[in-house]
């Protein structure tokens, strides 16, 4: 039988959230102890092992990850059409899960983009599908939660799997500074129990949500998607232009004299923040509107770049860093339930993919300015590993502005 849609009756316990956003948690919390176990290591290997140049590099995850962009949006508005969204969910899911031994394999570059490549495909297809399903599966008043704890689940898998990956690299290597072959080809065989356990969570343990009446056809159209959503959609593009790759905070960490181990420790402290703070937040979108924890986390994160730009010692960047989760935590979840609550429920997996497509194709240029400010281009030798961050809290205080000013208030009770 189909998932039907839990309808609140005041305060939310996670424990009431209705049986898919569980399955879609747990689903995502063990493909991402898969992914972050593999991904967080894969330019070591690349580099360490394959020899392979930084801009090789930059070229597989920018491909990839336009890849994974491209296919969310057509994902989404598939769904839509097809008026059910797990079973493309769990094909996305299948792939990633499917191609992922390859990497045990892999000799060259060629080899690891293709994988690399196939793997992004598989997230693509899943993503807009999946944040459909979680929409479609719980009231507007306990979307924010249902969220949230998705987030909190999604961030728990990526902290562990970091954990351990740690755990095999210092069984295996202790604290040699280059990633061994042997040591990666054990982490990618590690990393399939967790990416089958992904897969068949979503089969054995999601429904397609009943539609009640009939369903009309989506047009694949900004304009259908209706005003308010691509006025938020333009403020997300200001703030994703200046949003670049964490990876310059972890070049900027380096920087400022913090160790490789550092940098691991580090990233486990923020996905832990990350996990701690995504539920609550979520819960207080339903009480208090998604905009008002949107324009908090975009705060928080202005003040956070200014800080990375600003920061002259090491121990800023932990207290820094740890703040950064506090941002995500904020503002992701609460900005994925509003736009469920911009949008007709017909057309929300097609505004899932638009709105992840966005992200993902505009993360590509941001990054590249951050580098161009940073070290230059040509002849020009940039302004310094301070200026991607005066750049990414500017246009974060613009977008805030713009979230306050010019975002509609009153759409939907939720967005107050």
């Amino acid at each position: 039988m189909p998932e039907t849609t839990l309808k609140s009756t005041g305060r939310v316990s996670v424990r009431q959230l209705p049986r898919n956003i569980w399955a879609v948690g747990f689903t995502s919390f063990f493909m991402d102890i898969s992914s972050e176990m593999v991904l967080n290591i894969l330019s070591l290997f690349l580099s360490n092992v394959l020899g392979v140049q930084t801009s090789i590099i930059g070229l597989i995850d920018g491909v990839a990850e336009a890849t994974a962009s491209i296919l969310k949006l057509f994902s989404g508005w598939f769904s839509d059409k097809l008026g059910g969204r797990k079973w493309l969910a769990v094909a996305g899911y299948g792939i990633s899960a499917l191609f992922k031994p390859f990497f045990y394999f892999a000799s060259t570059w060629g080899m690891v983009a293709g994988v690399r490549w196939a793997d992004r495909v598989g997230k693509g297809i899943r993503t807009a599908p999946r944040d459909a399903l979680v929409a479609d599966s719980a009231s507007s008043e306990m979307r924010g939660l249902a969220f949230g704890f998705h987030r909190a689940m999604d961030t728990a898998g990526a902290l562990i799997g970091i954990l351990i990956a740690g755990l095999v690299v210092w069984l295996t290597q202790k604290n040699a500074l280059n990633l061994a072959r042997s040591t990666f080809q054990t982490i990618v065989l590690v990393s399939l129990v967790p990416a089958l356990l992904a897969v068949l969570t979503l089969i054995f343990g999601a429904k397609d949500v009943a539609v009640s009446g009939q369903r009309a056809a989506p047009k694949f159209s900004l304009r259908s998607l209706g005003k308010p959503f691509n006025i938020f959609l333009v403020i997300v593009s200001i703030f994703t232009l200046g949003n670049s790759a964490d990876a310059f905070l972890v070049l900027r960490a380096q920087n400022l004299g913090v160790t490789v181990l550092g940098v691991l420790v580090i990233l486990a402290v923020f996905n832990l923040i990350y996990t701690l703070v995504s539920t609550p937040a979520g819960r207080l979108s339903d009480r208090i509107g998604r905009r008002r924890l949107i324009i908090g986390g975009w705060l928080v994160y202005s003040v956070i770049y200014f800080g990375f730009a600003l920061a002259r010692s090491s121990w800023q960047i932990w207290v820094l860093y740890a703040a950064y989760g506090l941002y995500y935590g904020l503002a992701y979840g609460s900005a994925n339930a509003l736009v469920a609550d911009l949008v007709p429920e017909n057309m929300r997996g097609t505004a899932y993919g638009t709105y992840n497509a966005v992200i993902g194709l505009l993360a590509f240029p941001s990054s590249f300015i951050a580098g161009i400010l940073w070290q230059g281009i040509g002849g020009w030798n940039g302004l310094g590993p301070s200026a991607p961050f005066f750049f990414g809290g500017g246009l974060a205080l613009i977008a805030t502005l713009l979230m306050v000013f010019w975002m509609p208030g009153a759409v939907t009770r939720t967005q107050a």
